[in-house]
Order: structure tokens, then C-alpha cells, then sequence
């Protein structure tokens, strides 16, 4: 099998109406943030996952930075978080003066492991940050029963989880975002829907529905004075410009409006890259990913799990040199440059073994059967060499 051109390991999707709902949002004299298109996005998710509150923001880092400044996280408090996520998770709590308590993946899955959260809390604790990587769900029954038992907060970052739900017990099935007191979405250019750089803060509690907007608003009751609720705006208290351009909402409503068709597309090459690697997964020789009885799959990424850091930098040579580019995720957060001095926990070796092992695989819309046929096929000849 050849292939004319390289497959990189992601292309944005465009629907085709981005840039007619750019030229109308310009054309209506209002291009700041929260115009005719934020709103549109906004109702949108609250409609259609049961959010409380949604506010675009410029970046899932920003929903985060929110969260922490809602939450009152101040100097000496105790956040608990994964170690195998992206520096966001952490950062936006280290701003507020958080220490972070890293915990482990599990032996088989990148997500927190839940049964290691009860031992890492103390009086100090204040907040769990729960990651669903890939778009998988963490086991958010038990992160809320310790939440309620401990009288903690529930942060969720749902970065890669647009349109991905959570399975109860029960059979309830509620949407990733919608469980924890908040929860933090991206639409970077990687993600499923897109507006190049974007995010969105949820508010679930209504505890922190009014300040999350005068935050959202640089600290000012600008939004309340635009829907004639004061006669003058002034500042009442921190924030910051977390507002995107209305020609941002106006890029991500477009793709919001075609969510079924990217997920379904999204989905038709997860579940080919599976079949074709299932018969490695089987016979030991990688690890597919495990999804929970309690977690769907949004199709957000495709990944494996090679046994070492050198069979995986092999395998990304092999996959280069026959112009595929695939990827390795995150460092442990608890061994990077900026932490590693100040982490005195214990060894995280799940988080590790992914940090060294996990190999992420193109996977965007406009990716074909064949490529992923191809791809495939050069992993499969590089185990039997």
C-alpha cells in the first residue's frame, strides 16, 4: 500500500459555515466578547448537556484559572489532581497558591485512580481535580461521594470530553461537565470541535453562578448592566479578560451545529484503528485503550501502549519514515523541571509507564480508511520485526 502525501497527526475540521458566521458576526457592529454567537454556544451546551451555566472563555487554561479563583483556592491549600495530564490542570491552582497533590493513573487506564484519592486528603485539602483523558470518564461516583464526605470541591477537567457522558450504577447517564461543582472544556485545534483556541467554563453549583460572570467580565458587573439588570457597571471584585471575540463563538458555532457528524466520523475511524489492533492487544504485544463500564467514548483520541520508552521512540521512527506522524503525550507532572523539587510523595509508577509508553495516532475527520489501514499496518509489521 502507498500513500502520495504525509498523514499528520491532526488537520482541523472545517464544516464549511465558519467563515459565514464570522462575516455575520461582523456585520452586526458587536465582535467583543459575549455577542450574538457567544450566546448561541453558550445555550447550546446548556440545552443539550443540563450545564447550569456555560461562559466561553479563551482557552480550557482560562475556564481553569477560573474555577480556582471560584473555589477561594489560596496560599497552603491542597488540590488533588493526576500527575499524567497537561500543565493546565495544575497551573491554574499554582497560581492561587495551591500545593499540588498528584495521584496515580490506573495500571490500565491514564485516568485518576480513584481508590488512591481518600489517603491523599487532609485538612488542607480543598479541591479534587478529576482529568477524563481522551475523553473517558473517571469514576465520578466515587470523586463525588469523597467530595461530599470531605465537604470538597469537584473540578472537572473535561479539556478532551465534549460530548462524552458518565454512566451510573443506576444506568443515569449524565454528560461529562455536568457532575462536579464545575468543569473546564477546550476547543484547541486538536480537539473534536474546534475554534483554533477556545474554552468554556461550566458552573454547576449555583453558589458560584453570579461571580463566576462579574469574574468572566474583569471583575466588573458589565454583563448585568448589559441585560438592564443595574444602570451603571463598576468593578466589585477580581477577574480578568477571560472573554473571547464573538468571531471565536462564531468559528465553534458553526462546528457546534455539525457535532453529530464529526463524532460520527470521529468515531467510525476510532473503532477501525481498534479492530485492526486488536489482535496485538490480544496476544500481549500492546495495550489498547480500557474503557470502563461507566465511561462512553467520545472518539477524541486513539492511542496504544507499547512495554518502554525505547519501543515507542522506534515505533514513532518507523511511523516517520513512512511520513506518519504520531505523538507522545504528557511528562508526569510530578517530575517535570518546574515541580520534581517540590513533589516528596510517593512513586507514581502508572503515571510513569504512560508518560514512557503511550503512543497517540492521527485521528481527525477528514482521515480515510485507508490511511488508517496504512497506519496500522506499519505498527503491525514493526511487532512482527
Amino acid at each position: 500500500m502507498e500513500i502520495t502525501q504525509n498523514i499528520p497527526f491532526n488537520k482541523p475540521y472545517l464544516t464549511g459555515k465558519e467563515t459565514n458566521y464570522i462575516k455575520d458576526a461582523v456585520s452586526t457592529g458587536k465582535i467583543s466578547g459575549n455577542g450574538k454567537y457567544t450566546k448561541l454556544c453558550q445555550d447550546y451546551f446548556e440545552n443539550k448537556y443540563n450545564f447550569k451555566k456555560c461562559l466561553l472563555t479563551t482557552s480550557c487554561t482560562d475556564a481553569l484559572e477560573m474555577a480556582a479563583i471560584l473555589a477561594e483556592i489560596k496560599e497552603g491549600d491542597e488540590v488533588i489532581a493526576p500527575s499524567f495530564t497537561f500543565v493546565s490542570t495544575a497551573i491554574a491552582f499554582i497560581r492561587q497558591g495551591a500545593n499540588i497533590i498528584f495521584a496515580d493513573s490506573y495500571p490500565n487506564n491514564p485516568n485518576i485512580d480513584a481508590s488512591k484519592i481518600e489517603a491523599l486528603i487532609t485538612t488542607k485539602t480543598k479541591a479534587i481535580v478529576p482529568v477524563h483523558y481522551a475523553g473517558i470518564a473517571c469514576d465520578m461516583d466515587k470523586i463525588m461521594e469523597l467530595a461530599n464526605k470531605y465537604n470538597l470541591l469537584v473540578i472537572e477537567d473535561a479539556a478532551q470530553a465534549i460530548d462524552s457522558f458518565y454512566i451510573s450504577k443506576d444506568g443515569t447517564k449524565r454528560a461529562l461537565g455536568s457532575i462536579g461543582h464545575m468543569a473546564a472544556f477546550s476547543f484547541h485545534e486538536t480537539k473534536n470541535v474546534i475554534s483554533g483556541e477556545g474554552g468554556m467554563l461550566v458552573v454547576n453549583d449555583n453558589k458560584f453562578e453570579k461571580r463566576s460572570e462579574i469574574i468572566w467580565e474583569k471583575g466588573t458587573n458589565r454583563a448585568e448592566f448589559f441585560r438592564g439588570e443595574v444602570n451603571k457597571y463598576g468593578w466589585v471584585d477580581t477577574g480578568s479578560s477571560f472573554l473571547p471575540s464573538d468571531i471565536i463563538a462564531a468559528f465553534l458555532f458553526a462546528q457546534l451545529e455539525n457535532l453529530e457528524d464529526i463524532q460520527a466520523k470521529r468515531a467510525q475511524h476510532w473503532n477501525y484503528y481498534h479492530k485492526l489492533l486488536l489482535p496485538l492487544h490480544e496476544n500481549g504485544t500492546i495495550s489498547l485503550p480500557n474503557i470502563n463500564d461507566y465511561a462512553s467514548n467520545n472518539a477524541h483520541m486513539f492511542y496504544i501502549v507499547c512495554n518502554n520508552l525505547e519501543e515507542r521512540q522506534a515505533l514513532i521512527e518507523k511511523l516517520k519514515a513512512n511520513q506518519v506522524l504520531a505523538v507522545f503525550h504528557y511528562l508526569s507532572l510530578h517530575k517535570s523541571t518546574f515541580y520534581q523539587k517540590r513533589y516528596y510523595g510517593e512513586t507514581l509508577s502508572n503515571s510513569d509507564h504512560f508518560s514512557d509508553s503511550l503512543l497517540r495516532l492521527p485521528l481527525f475527520y477528514e482521515l480515510t480508511e485507508e490511511n488508517v489501514a496504512f497506519i496500522t499496518n506499519i505498527i503491525i509489521e514493526f511487532y512482527k520485526k
